[in-house]
């Protein structure tokens, strides 16, 4: 169940198949809630494609990388 208190986006075909292919959907779960619902709904509203395809490629090296989060640093918790 999610914790989130605002609405929860579905993670698109195209999204879904660039973790699986880099082998960062792992990545993408560990990270809390609101960070995977902000990562898709901020790349799903951009206008136009080029912006989409930036966005993506941005996440996606956030999460291979894992210390930043849409341009902010970004430290996992640890259990």
């Amino acid at each position: 169940m999610s914790a989130l208190s605002r609405p929860r986006y579905a993670i698109p075909d195209d999204i879904r198949d660039a973790l699986d292919q880099r082998g960062l959907m792992e990545a993408y779960h560990m990270r809390p809630d609101y960070q995977q619902n902000d990562y898709v709904g901020w790349i799903t509203r951009a206008a136009r494609e080029d912006t989409r395809a930036k966005r993506l490629a941005q996440m996606l090296a956030e999460l291979e990388a894992g210390d930043a989060y849409m341009g902010m640093p970004y430290a996992a918790k640890r259990p």
